[in-house]
């Protein structure tokens, strides 16, 4: 009978402990870079993982978002709105108006997947990471809160030179523009209520309740009554 061969990759005792005090000295001998957090703010590639930020005026409350979340950490409240005919003749229709957007980010994954199913882009990645709270329950952000988070949301990439302006921003742009125009049509009526609710007080030969008749217009003592 011959011998087995031995494994060529044999190693001696004592060389694991040798490959570990190689890395350490090798470790040891490099410069040690700290960054001086938070004195010096981290610089995060743009699709950093953040917090959510929410684009409200593109959001038409399809609870796709809601449904999709593994987690079930998105609340949405709705009511639904009579809109009346763009036309004389046309008919009405009725559309969804968001009453509740929040996201409770004490239960959220940060798995992205209501950000991606999102048809209208109303949800933005924001690469902010400094909201720790001491009560979990702050960690649950209403959409006035996630709305100030698009404040930090990276811009996205250049469009080709000219290029046509994506469909979501005439879209966005078109319903700001449509509820600034309703909220200055309802200051102006309520400015015009208030005017005619002021007594005319400066018709000459007006008098207000209470007030004494002048002194050139009372008959004289000689005067015959």
């Amino acid at each position: 009978m011959t011998a087995s061969p031995q494994p060529s990759g044999r190693s001696f005792p004592g060389s694991g402990l040798a490959k570990g005090l190689a890395v350490t000295l090798r470790t040891m001998t490099k410069k040690t870079v700290t960054a001086q957090y938070p004195e010096t703010q981290p610089d995060l590639p743009p699709r950093t993982r953040g917090v959510i930020g929410l684009f409200e005026e593109n959001c038409t409350v399809c609870m796709l978002c809601a449904r999709e979340c593994p987690d079930w950490c998105i609340y949405i409240d709705s009511h639904k709105e009579t809109v009346p005919p763009a036309a004389p003749g046309g008919r009405e229709r009725s559309r969804n108006v968001l009453d509740r957007f929040a996201i409770d980010f004490s239960l959220c994954m940060y798995c992205g997947i209501c950000i991606e199913v999102c048809p209208f882009d109303a949800l933005f990645w924001s690469p902010e990471f400094e909201y720790a709270e001491t009560d979990i329950r702050d960690l649950t952000h209403e959409r006035d809160k996630l709305r100030e988070w698009m404040w930090t949301v990276p811009a996205p990439p250049a469009l080709v030179p000219a290029a046509e302006e994506p469909k979501e921003y005439a879209a966005a742009r078109k319903s700001a523009d449509r509820t600034a125009a309703q909220q200055a049509a309802e200051a102006a009526a309520a400015a015009e209520v208030a005017e005619a609710a002021q007594p005319d007080s400066g018709q000459p030969g007006s008098t207000q309740p209470g007030s004494t008749q002048p002194e050139s217009d009372r008959p004289e003592d000689g005067d015959a009554r």
